[in-house]
């Protein structure tokens, strides 16, 4: 039998060959092996590390207004026709008109016609009319054309001269073959009802305020009316109320109140009124008094409002995000800038050999607060809120061009928030004007402090500096 002999050296050769082809340990190799630990352990970091949610800054009030159904008591009365006869339209809805101008006209048939020669100056006013209709006209509300055509035609009765004729003093005269209706006195025309034109706040009842029950009835008609028929409400006084029932606390939350701010849903508009608290059947309602406006909600029996009682502003952040953090109190009269106009303060100190050394220390400012003024008058002294790790309890500084000392020891504590702008906390100060259970708001004008639209910490407790 032969023996098998083998070249060790020439195996080794062979294995260092094929290891080397598999771990080659060129420049390419290397960069994707540290490209592959970082990416390990950034996501070993990412998954055991804590996320910090932020929070924008927002501006707004702490809470939305409460918003209420007010019902609208005001002084009208309910007329009737003087005759039968087919009604002509003369007065606007919803516009006011003045006492003994033209309200609307019977006819014993369904048209009429009449020619009147009218002055250049009412020929004007009626030009006038027609131009300022036909700017604000919208194809959206054409309804409102028939509406402006009766107007237009009352007004030209009233330029006939149905109110300064022999018939003045009379409700009713007659023109070209109908009897024209005057107004007995200045209000706003609606052609319509709904039971509530005798009601007064004494007289409501809790009832009054289901409007599911609520029922109006138009008035406008084409067809022959007979004498008493209503035809028309006259709404008298710009003095009105609105009526809005409250719970036990809201009552509570308006009580003492004198007057409040409304806001009217259906346009947008605000205006203040006299407030007060009223039982009706042994519940509370508020009671809000008006003297102007009625003319834009007379249509309304019903009205949706928003009190405005929320009226502290600034910027909103939630109270989770707020913390404490202590700083010393310097006054401004030591402070200095350096080259790059950096505010810091001079310590003094003494070196090894016992010689005075002065020291600029740039010190992080995270507030002020205003304390005087110079004897120019003109520039601010104030208390600057310094950064504790800039200095030690007992610090001496001085004051520039002067030996005067101050001794840093007095520290205020102060509310702040951890801005996070940069990817890293930073504390501002903040200073709360209101807040509630969850929301706080704050000075949009304190120094050193936040900025709509800033990122913060909603969780100050997340935050390690």
């Amino acid at each position: 039998m032969s023996e098998k002999k083998t070249n060790k050296p020439g195996h080794m050769a062979g294995l260092l060959v094929q290891l080397k082809k598999i771990f080659g340990l060129n420049i390419a190799t290397i960069a994707f092996g540290v490209l592959l630990i970082y990416m390990v352990f950034t996501a070993v970091l990412l998954i055991t590390s804590t996320h910090i949610e932020s929070y924008q800054v927002t501006t707004g009030p702490l809470s939305r207004n409460e918003t209420y159904t007010g019902l609208s008591i005001r002084e009208e009365s309910v007329f009737k026709a003087e005759s039968s006869g087919y009604v002509n339209y003369y007065a606007r809805e919803g516009s006011k008109i003045n006492a003994g101008g033209a309200v609307y006209g019977l006819n014993s048939g369904k048209t009429s016609e009449t020619s009147a020669a009218l002055s250049s100056e009412d020929l004007a006013k009626i030009r006038s009319s027609m131009l300022s209709f036909s700017k604000s006209f919208s194809g959206s509300k054409f309804n409102n054309t028939y509406s402006f055509k009766n107007q237009l035609e009352g007004s030209i009765l009233q330029y006939e001269g149905i109110s300064t004729d022999g018939n003045a003093s009379s409700q009713v005269v007659s023109i070209g073959g109908q009897n024209v209706c005057k107004a007995q006195e200045d209000g706003i025309i609606l052609y319509s009802m709904d039971g509530y034109e005798n009601k007064t706040v004494d007289t409501l009842t809790a009832e009054d305020f289901d409007q599911t029950s609520y029922h109006e009835t138009d008035l406008k008609t084409d067809a022959q009316i007979q004498t008493g028929d209503n035809i028309y409400t006259n709404i008298t006084s710009e003095l009105w109320s609105l009526i809005i029932p409250l719970s036990d606390k809201q009552a509570a939350k308006l009580q003492g109140r004198t007057t409040i701010r409304v806001k009217f849903l259906k346009d947008g508009m605000t205006q203040s009124g006299d407030f007060s608290i009223v039982k009706i059947d042994g519940a509370k309602y508020g009671k809000i008094d008006f003297s102007r406006g009625l003319i834009r909600y007379a249509s309304e029996r019903f009205l949706d409002i928003e009190l405005v009682t929320n009226t502290v502003t600034g910027l909103k952040i939630p109270l989770s995000a707020t913390t404490y953090r202590d700083f010393y109190v310097i006054s401004s009269e030591y402070s200095t800038t350096d080259a790059n106009g950096v505010i810091g303060f001079n310590k003094v100190s003494k070196d090894s050999d016992g010689n005075t050394v002065k020291t600029f220390i740039k010190a992080g400012i995270y507030g002020k607060l205003v304390t005087g003024y110079d004897s120019s008058g003109k520039k601010e002294i104030c208390d600057y809120y310094v950064d504790k790790s800039a200095f030690k309890e007992g610090d001496a500084l001085v004051k520039n061009n002067s030996n005067q000392r101050f001794i840093v020891s007095e520290t205020i504590s102060l509310e702040g928030v951890y801005c996070i702008n940069q990817g890293y906390p930073v504390f501002r100060w903040v200073e709360i004007l209101d807040q509630n259970e969850e929301y706080a708001i704050i000075s949009s004008s304190t120094s050193y402090g936040l900025s709509r639209y800033d990122r913060i910490a909603r969780d100050s407790s997340q935050v390690k500096e």
